[in-house]
């Protein structure tokens, strides 16, 4: 299972301007549904499918079907017991790594693809089918090797890549504690080096810092990276990473203790342990040092002087699990709209128009309204996980954060990202989920219909890699520091005083994003009134509106921060008072982001019926966005009732509009059909009642 990360690291760089996308589309009289020039667009499924694959369509096609080849581990899921089934995950997992599609982001030298885009593709993917095999792939190629390869250097390079890229070598990543959960700076773990044998000693001091929740640890993993606080000579120099091993032949090794975690709510091909350290001594040679170094005579050496920013360093080199934790919970997402909207297009039920024949759910307006804004918001989440994907792709593919030419700034706006998309997606996994599983009726509730293990096994993504309310407090403090020189040596507390030691104006204009409110206010009709006259279907009023909404958050954040700090209150406090704003802050600024990305996707395509498509798509995810927060732009005159009545009536229109489409566009998400299953669901006879 992944663990918890830290917040991203700052830079003293200006945050540039964004590029705000700028949008005409002609809003005429064949935009509306009930009217009679509307021209049903028809969905090329293939075409859309390329569009949705992007530049790794071929590694997704491989992963389908390699996904296709293991379908029964589904069923296997609920017939093995518990310690069956982690033997097949594992060999499910062994297999897939020969077909290549587990190392893609590792050096060609090691059996690796050299293609970090790749990986994330093909990671993504894998969530259309099980789950426990997901998350261990996850484990060993992303979290235990990903530490090897971006901590380690040649020397552990050279050691490790190329068992663990084949599955020869299985291990773990022991970051997270029982007592320290997403503190990663406090582990309690201690790694004391011993200079006359040239050793690292690693011990858990207490209960509270056994590690804990590892994946891989309780049956599989020979080796674990083991984070822990670095003593030398009696000083301590922060959390470092170690591979120790941990089993030989099978046989847990002397000095180590671990348990199994036990059953979990889902996930149950996973083996999560607990893992003690009873004086285990490894090698000088163990540490991995792309950051830092300890002599053979014990001195301590790093290139990056600063505790604090070397930690953040150390910890941003392993983002690649966070954006890769949202991108499968957005395509888990996936999985359980297409069997809901296929299942709503056959399924009858009471005869609403016609004494002959019962209706199909998807006709019904409550359905639509259940599932089409979903699916408008899984699209757009998709797109915007395509930024993050190539972002990571582009900053990963160039210099190290150490050597010359790297862009640290790009790597700290990436973090952030990441850390917004990652909440948003898994979040959205969790509610879809459970709204399809509720459109299924009973039938949703079996086994063989997947919910069960969708629902199961998904809930876990909101808490790991980070929880989402820490990690949208990450992208808070990002957004009112702006990285600021002393953005390494800030806590919460920190934070707080920063802010409060500005103007709210300056602030606000730290941001950048108040420049993009007046640049697409610009090109709206009605001056100060804009948000009166534009056209409900102007993407350039529903991204001012999202603007606008992020900037108004962001001042009010420093506002309240700067007020009560002025006022002599304790400043954690004061933070405590004010965290929900700042949660509402960054969640506003990341549904910014996601409706740029899906805005700029559709404006990049050529006219014709997939372009048309997409834009009902992107319209009902703006105004659905707008309309859930309604009650906070009404109260901050932004709409008034008449328009926001206006707004409602237009996402009924636009669902109307989508649900010729519906089966068609959860059909070019490309879903296996052997990962659907659901043979009830999905081959329901038409015409039939109860």
């Amino acid at each position: 299972m992944a663990t918890e990360q830290v917040p991203p690291i700052a830079d003293e760089m200006p945050t540039p301007e964004p590029e705000a996308p700028v949008v005409e589309r002609v809003e005429d009289d064949a935009v509306h549904a009930d009217d009679s020039g509307y021209r049903q667009p028809v969905v090329d499924v293939a075409a859309m499918r390329t569009l949705l694959d992007g530049r790794y369509r071929e590694v997704r096609d491989l992963v389908r079907t390699n996904l296709a080849e293991h379908a029964q581990v589904l069923r296997d899921e609920e017939e093995m017991s518990r310690a069956e089934f982690r033997e097949r995950v594992k060999d499910v997992v062994v297999m897939m790594a020969e077909t290549g599609q587990t190392g893609m982001g590792f050096p060609v030298e090691y059996g690796g693809g050299g293609d970090i885009g790749a990986s994330i593709a093909a990671f993504e993917t894998l969530a259309l089918g099980d789950l426990s095999v997901l998350v261990k792939v996850g484990v060993q190629f992303g979290l235990f090797g990903g530490a090897i390869l971006q901590l380690g250097t040649k020397t552990h390079h050279d050691a490790h890549l190329a068992d663990l890229v084949s599955g020869r070598t299985m291990g773990c990543f022991a970051m997270t504690e029982t007592g320290h959960g997403s503190n990663v700076q406090a582990l309690g773990t201690v790694a004391t080096y011993d200079v006359e044998a040239q050793e690292f000693v690693i011990t858990t001091p207490d209960d509270a810092s056994r590690k804990d929740y590892i994946g891989n640890a309780a049956a599989h993993a020979e080796l674990a990276v083991v984070f822990a606080q670095l003593d030398v000579a009696g000083e301590r120099h922060g959390v470092h990473a170690f591979v120790v091993p941990i089993r030989e032949g099978g046989e847990v090794l002397d000095g180590v203790r671990i348990e199994d975690c036990g059953p979990k709510m889902g996930l149950n091909g996973v083996d999560n342990g607990r893992i003690w350290f009873d004086g285990v001594r490894v090698p000088r040679t163990a540490l991995l040092n792309q950051f830092a170094e300890v002599t053979p005579e014990g001195r301590y050496l790093s290139p990056i002087d600063n505790p604090n920013k070397r930690f953040f360093t150390m910890l941003g080199t392993l983002v690649q699990g966070r954006v890769c934790v949202g991108g499968a919970g957005i395509n888990a997402a996936k999985v359980a709209l297409a069997i809901a909207v296929r299942y709503a297009d056959r399924r009858r039920q009471f005869e609403a128009t016609s004494p002959d024949e019962e209706q199909v759910l998807l006709d019904y307006g409550m359905h639509q309204r259940r599932l089409l804004p979903l699916l408008a918001r899984t699209y757009a989440l998709h797109f915007a996980q395509e930024v993050v994907a190539g972002q990571l792709h582009d900053v990963f593919s160039g210099p190290g954060p150490t050597e010359p030419g790297s862009d640290e700034h790009a790597r700290r706006m990436l973090e952030s990202r990441a850390a917004g998309t990652k909440a948003l997606g898994t979040w959205h996994a969790t509610r879809t989920i459970q709204e399809c599983r509720e459109a299924c009726g009973g039938a949703g509730y079996l086994s063989e219909n997947r919910f069960a293990a969708l629902k199961a096994d998904t809930d876990v993504f909101t808490t790991f890699e980070g929880d989402n309310h820490v990690l949208l407090q990450l992208v808070a403090k990002g957004l009112l520091t702006d990285y600021a020189g002393e953005f390494e040596d800030m806590d919460q507390l920190g934070m707080a005083r920063f802010v409060a030691g500005l103007a709210v104006e300056t602030v606000v204009e730290r941001t950048s994003v108040h420049k993009l409110v007046q640049s697409v206010r610009d090109l709206l009709p009605g001056g100060d009134r804009w948000d009166q006259e534009a056209g409900l279907l102007d993407p350039n009023y529903q991204l001012a509106m999202l603007r606008f909404r992020e900037e108004h958050m962001i001042g009010g954040v420093a506002r309240r921060l700067k007020r009560g700090i002025d006022q002599g209150e304790n400043p954690g406090a004061v933070f405590s008072r004010v965290q929900d704003h700042v949660i509402a802050a960054a969640r506003a600024h990341t549904e910014r982001l996601v409706l740029e990305a899906f805005v700029a996707k559709t404006a990049e395509l050529p006219d014709g019926d997939l372009k048309v498509s997409l834009n009902l798509l992107c319209d009902l995810h703006a105004l659905s966005t707008i309309e859930a927060d309604r009650a906070w732009f009404m109260e901050h005159g932004r709409l008034s009732s008449a328009r926001s009545k206006a707004i409602s009536r237009e996402i009924n229109a636009l669902c109307r509009k989508l649900r010729p489409l519906a089966v068609d566009l959860v059909d070019a998400f490309g879903v296996p059909d052997e990962m659907l299953r659901s043979p009830e669901l999905l081959s329901w006879p038409i015409g039939s009642g109860e």
